[in-house]
């Protein structure tokens, strides 16, 4: 099912009298979201993305906007004649019922020309049960199950109804991290295998941009960028997204640009830029440096952290916006590394300049 949201704006009233202006959680939002796509709603908490997933699923109406499930305009139509399935955060399963009568219970209040029988229902949620790998559970109670066994049943119920889209609402928050990657990976070897079109909702970078075909990075209600993982990754709009992006996050310093070439601080780091001269904010990734005793950029040297496979080395320099500095590079360049003092070349493609005042993109 294709999903498109066409100048989308949520307000609501405010409750300071002293200042009545309204809110705005979603600001002008406009998105198409292709048949059977996965798509990450991603930005920190209050930028609107659970009240877009509401929006989506008719809990709330848009103040301005139009909603379209495929031809049809949903925007005035009640949740419950969507065809949606939502998982909440917290499960949200009937304590007192068994996964089976948890899957089969949006099954029961159909009607009319819909209304299913007892075989038909316990068949439809049998072979649901089977595609998330809890068929083996279904006598049991919720308060018997572990988180991951809990969140299956609650995509179970879902999806039994055979849903027109998939809404999912920070599902994996509730979970430790070696059961969240688990999961999350269900949530993509589900998702294949229905077809359904799916808007995951997450403030979790590493869960959007590893199963997502699409993210939308969100703060306050606007929408900063929209690409595929790799590209907002590789080709950040504008300083926002750079630093909400990234494990370790990106390294952040005051530059300069003088007749093509980026300084920071009395350091030539950069060469041959197009770009008009001024002060500039610099950001690197840790993974864009390379180890050089003779390179353009030095820092002081303050301790290297072994991560195996490569090493994090932790510097410092004045004109760092940071604490410190983290340089992700293989472990065989440590053998490289004397002193207090490290050198590095920066990859051009992993350095990213930004306007000072508007914080877009320049380089």
């Amino acid at each position: 099912m294709k999903v498109t949201l066409q100048n989308v704006t949520k307000k609501y009233p405010s409750r300071n009298k002293k200042q009545p202006s309204e809110v705005i959680a979603v600001k002008d939002f406009s998105l198409e979201i292709e048949d059977g796509a996965l798509i990450g709603l991603l930005g920190p908490s209050g930028c609107g993305k659970s009240t877009t997933l509401n929006l989506l699923s008719g809990l709330q109406k848009p103040t301005e906007g139009r909603i379209f499930f495929g031809e049809d305009d949903v925007t005035d139509l009640p949740a419950e004649n969507r065809g949606v399935g939502l998982v909440f955060q917290n499960y949200a399963l009937y304590p007192h019922l068994t996964v089976k009568q948890n899957i089969t219970f949006p099954l029961e209040n159909r009607r009319g020309k819909d209304k299913l029988t007892r075989k038909q229902m316990d068949e439809m949620a049998l072979e649901t049960a089977r595609l998330v790998q809890i068929d083996q559970l279904m006598d049991r109670k919720p308060s018997e199950l572990s988180g991951g066994q809990q969140q299956r049943v609650a995509i179970a119920r879902a999806l039994v109804k055979k849903p027109r889209i998939l809404l999912l609402d920070e599902p994996l928050s509730n979970l430790d991290a070696r059961l969240r990657l688990q999961t999350r990976e269900e949530i993509r070897r589900i998702q294949r295998s229905t077809g359904v079109t799916t808007v995951f909702v997450t403030h979790d970078q590493d869960e959007a941009m590893s199963i997502s075909d699409l993210i939308v990075v969100m703060k306050d209600g606007v929408v900063h960028q929209i690409g595929k993982p790799q590209e907002v990754y590789d080709q950040p709009a504008d300083l926002f997204v750079a630093k909400f992006l990234g494990t370790p996050p990106i390294n952040m310093f005051d530059g300069n640009v003088r007749d093509g070439v980026l300084y920071i601080g009395e350091q030539a780091v950069q060469r041959q830029l197009s770009l008009p001269d001024g002060k500039v904010d610099v950001a690197i990734r840790p993974e864009g440096f390379t180890v050089n005793n003779s390179g353009a950029f030095t820092c002081d040297l303050d301790r290297i952290e072994v991560m195996g496979r490569d090493i994090s080395i932790v510097s410092t320099h004045p004109d760092s916006l940071g604490e410190c500095i983290r340089s992700i590079v293989s472990a065989d360049s440590i053998k490289e590394l004397s002193g207090a003092k490290v050198s590095f070349d920066l990859k051009p493609s992993k350095v990213h300049i930004f306007e000072k005042d508007s914080g877009k993109r320049l380089y």
